[in-house]
């Protein structure tokens, strides 16, 4: 199955995780990794990451992107992977869906990272804005590229084994 990876990754938590998922289904599918950014970053450090990322996220902004290289019909599944700002999914991602609307007629599965929020929101939230009751695999971590523990090795694992059966 010709699987897209596309995710936004602000610390680098995000690209770790989506690195390591493609490097388990890369065996099995095609998969490809596309990062998006924001054609203006957001501020990484201090109040000002809080307030603009949590705000931007609440008011479910679409920001400009940064060039990118996509074409849906390529593809037969997308895996999102996001951090999860102010209980919901990251601007760039709702962006990214409304420049590519096709890819609400594939297969979908998240992954999130958190500093240590839930998700059961914004999986919801991200589920809507793709028009899909549910997504067939979904996975959350903390931290994981800075706190790297076994058990997030597990969970990835098992995220990519539900995608392979």
């Amino acid at each position: 199955m010709k699987t897209a990876i596309v995710y936004y990754s602000m610390l680098g938590n995000t690209k770790y995780v989506a690195d390591k998922i493609a490097e388990q289904l890369g065996a099995a599918d095609e998969v490809d990794v596309i990062r998006i950014e924001p054609a203006k970053a957001y501020p990484d450090k201090g109040f000002k990451k809080f307030f603009w990322g949590g705000k931007s996220a609440t008011m479910a902004e679409k920001p400009e992107l940064a060039p990118y290289d996509f074409d849906a019909e390529k593809y037969d599944r997308i895996i999102w992977g996001t951090p999860v700002w102010a209980g919901t999914f990251t601007p760039p991602l709702r962006t990214f869906i409304a420049e590519n609307p096709a890819v609400k007629a594939k297969q979908s599965a998240v992954f999130m990272c958190s500093g240590g929020g839930s998700d059961k929101k914004a999986k919801k939230k991200l589920a809507e804005c793709l028009g899909i009751e549910a997504f067939a695999a979904e996975v959350l971590l903390f931290d994981p590229k800075d706190n790297v523990k076994d058990e997030d090795a597990g969970k990835i694992e098992a995220f990519c084994k539900a995608l392979m059966e």
